[in-house]
């Protein structure tokens, strides 16, 4: 894939690439081509494919040998090097429900954090061949329509809002009470979508995810992208989004403050 421009902010910008290249090569011999779909609960359903396992591996192997002070958390093998300075945080597959059912709508994610803070991120749709990118400072989409610089749009009122989430069924009553009064005052709202909700709000055709229970491999990889573009991640408390939990995501930092009245009243 032709290579998109890099930020000169972060010298592991590049980085980015290769592991994107070598998921995307582990995993698309799998998509529609059928294959086993593991259970990873014993109550209840949460999907592993070998294509999830076969991609992490893929970037593990790079990491480790290009960057062998590095650590890595991931979702499908666990943590290595947690007390480094520089952590990649990957999620082979976020989205697997939609991989296994054929939806387009999942994406790789490559999350650096440093010192703790999320640094750098890229989500990758090797598919329709989308990649969205950012380091915090800037952010950039490559793919069928070019390459261009995301920026979030302006919306700092509710009624002219569209919004994100997975579902409602994930969230807890007090969780559901808050985004139903959110739901009911917004323009439209769209379930679902998994990591391209983010990708969405950072390209300025969205406005705000709101999401809860979420893993610290979820949402690394997206806030580089979001700020970059000139949005805000934070949980519903307004705290750090590093380690995941609830997390909302704003294009525009004045509609952020509006949704995190209503969500911090179920906030934990």
């Amino acid at each position: 894939m032709t290579s998109a421009p890099q930020f000169s902010s972060n010298g592991f910008a590049p980085f980015l690439e290769t592991l994107a290249d070598a998921a995307s090569k582990a995993i698309m011999p799998h998509f529609r081509q059928g294959f086993a779909v593991d259970n990873k609960f014993e109550t209840g359903f949460d999907p592993v494919t070998i294509a999830d396992r076969n991609g992490e591996t893929a970037m593990r192997t790079l990491i480790n040998e290009t960057y062998p002070d590095h650590g890595i958390l991931g979702e499908e093998h666990g943590p290595e090097k947690l007390d480094a300075d520089n952590v990649w945080v990957l999620d082979p597959i976020d989205g697997t429900r939609a991989f296994i059912t054929g939806l387009p709508t999942w994406g790789t994610l490559i999350g650096l954090r440093t010192a703790g803070k999320p640094s750098l991120g890229m989500m990758v749709q090797p598919y329709i061949g989308e990649r969205f990118a950012g380091d915090c400072k800037a952010a950039w989409y490559h793919g069928p329509l070019g390459t261009r610089p995301l920026k979030s749009r302006s919306c700092n009122a509710l009624k002219d809002a569209t919004i994100f989430t997975t579902t409602p069924a994930l969230f807890t009553p007090a969780e559901r009470s808050a985004f139903d009064r959110i739901e009911a005052a917004v323009q439209l709202s769209r379930y679902g979508t998994d990591c391209y909700a983010y990708c969405m709000v950072a390209a300025g055709h969205a406005d705000a995810v709101i999401e809860t229970g979420l893993q610290a491999y979820d949402i690394v990889a997206l806030v580089p992208i979001i700020e970059g573009a000139g949005g805000v991640v934070t949980t519903w408390t307004g705290g750090s989004p590093a380690e995941g939990g609830q997390i909302l995501a704003s294009g525009d930092p004045r509609l952020h403050d509006l949704l995190l009245r209503d969500l911090a009243k179920a906030a934990v």
